[in-house]
């Protein structure tokens, strides 16, 4: 097909001619110029409009086959869209060209301008690329088809698995994992450079390699599939923090705002994921005891009903006096049983196991309230009501000790105790072991 030297103009006219019998180029384009001249005034005479160079030059491309002719038309215009349309129009009136019967069908008008556009795009991603570390971004406002391509060039092939990556992913001794490429891309918008997408719940070994080796956040979406990557991860490796997105929200659709404001309540991985790992081994622990208790002198961290079959002399009301524990302050649950509080505890754990919540009770066992474990900090320290007792999923650590005392809480309860350096002497930290849950 013949180029089209399409010049200064904006538009070209694409149609179609057909002939009942052969004739040639030069009959096409007299039939053009004889057939329209007059039809629509001196202001689109074609003549006239070629002359001052409104339109080009007309391009014909037709072959004879089985004694008929078939071919293309196209007129370049640099005349508005309405007068292009009105000439294109025209075409079609032609009936004749040369002896023979004829058809012209225009096809298409196509907008020169849209290719131009294009070139414009292409360049302004090469500039941009060479002098991004130059300018501002006070200086200089860029399109998001711009931005875009060029968050997505900066996003690199890690691994045989060629996992979506930040192009600091080698050199910095902190990452961080998310979910897709779509949140790879959603760091990268905000500058940060360091991210990797695990790309679904199969978790490939590079992952945990990088985890091995680095300092590793968790940032996941606030869905049941953020929680399923989290557990997946820790079983595989150990990790340091978990950042999540607000409820119900995915990291690619945060704004600066969310994103960074999540990333700064990243809480300790032992807090959200220790209390699950802590709980399989003292499963796999547990069978042993059951065994020999009911031929040994070993029921008493079992319920209170199991009193009555031991013969020990020793005094009833004190069943979990004698367990040896490597945190004697913690050790208080006495009390506890004589009232019945631990039997409530205990079920209260029970129904918290392996679901990452929280419950703040009052002074009656009652619930005031229902709370993540990584909102658990924040829920206690603006708690309006009085709580007197704390039971989570979780691990216990130095800060909720130091927050629970201020809010005055008698019990903080956690499936296992971190490192706590100071107790205030008022309050009792219990573990899932200390109820016999």
């Amino acid at each position: 097909m013949a180029k089209v030297d399409i010049g200064t103009a904006k538009y070209v006219i694409h149609s179609k001619v057909s002939a009942s019998g052969i004739v040639e180029k030069p009959d096409v384009v007299g039939a053009i110029f004889g057939q329209t001249e007059g039809l629509l005034g001196p202001d689109l005479d074609l003549r006239e409009l070629q002359r001052t160079g409104r339109i080009g030059r007309i391009e014909v491309n037709i072959a004879s086959k089985g004694g008929k002719t078939d071919g293309t038309i196209m007129i370049p215009s640099s005349l508005d869209k309405v007068e292009t349309a009105i000439l294109a129009a025209s075409l079609e009136t032609i009936e004749q060209v040369g002896p023979c019967e004829s058809k012209v069908a225009v096809t298409k008008i196509e907008d020169v301008r849209i290719s131009k556009r294009k070139q414009i795009i292409e360049r302004a991603k090469n500039i941009l690329a060479t002098m991004v570390e130059e300018i501002t971004p006070d200086t200089v406002e860029i399109t998001e088809e711009v931005d875009r391509t060029l968050r997505q060039s900066e996003i690199k092939a890690y691994g045989p698995n060629k996992l979506p990556a930040g192009p600091h992913i080698d050199n910095s001794d902190a990452i961080i994992v998310v979910e897709g490429r779509a949140d790879v891309l959603a760091l990268l918008k905000h500058g940060i450079k360091n991210a990797i997408a695990v790309e679904g719940t199969n978790i490939p070994k590079g992952i945990v390699d990088l985890i091995v080796k680095k300092t590793t956040t968790v940032f996941v979406d606030g869905d049941r599939g953020g929680d399923l990557i989290i557990k997946e991860l820790s079983q595989l490796s150990d990790l340091d923090f978990i950042a999540r997105a607000p409820n119900g929200k995915e990291v690619e659709d945060l704004t600066k705002k969310e994103l960074f404001k999540a990333l700064r309540n990243k809480v300790p991985a032992e807090q959200v994921v220790g209390s699950s790992n802590k709980k399989s081994d003292q499963s796999a622990r547990r069978p042993a005891p059951d065994r020999t208790s009911s031929a040994s002198k070993k029921p008493r961290p079992a319920s209170i009903p199991e009193k009555k079959v031991s013969p020990a002399p020793a005094p009833e009301k004190k069943p979990l006096a004698p367990a040896a524990s490597p945190e004697p302050p913690a050790r208080q649950p006495a009390p506890e049983k004589k009232n019945g509080k631990a039997d409530i505890f205990r079920g209260l754990f029970k129904d918290l196991t392996g679901t990452f919540k929280a419950y703040l009770l009052d002074d009656e066992s009652n619930i005031i309230k229902e709370v993540a474990v990584r909102d658990l900090a924040s829920a206690l320290q603006n708690s309006k009501e009085s709580v007197s007792v704390v039971i989570f999923d979780g691990v216990i650590t130095q800060r909720l000790v130091e927050i629970s005392s201020k809010k005055s809480v008698g019990y903080l309860i956690g499936a296992k105790i971190g490192n706590i350096v100071k107790k205030p002497a008022e309050i009792k930290l219990l573990t899932a072991s200390d109820l016999g849950a």
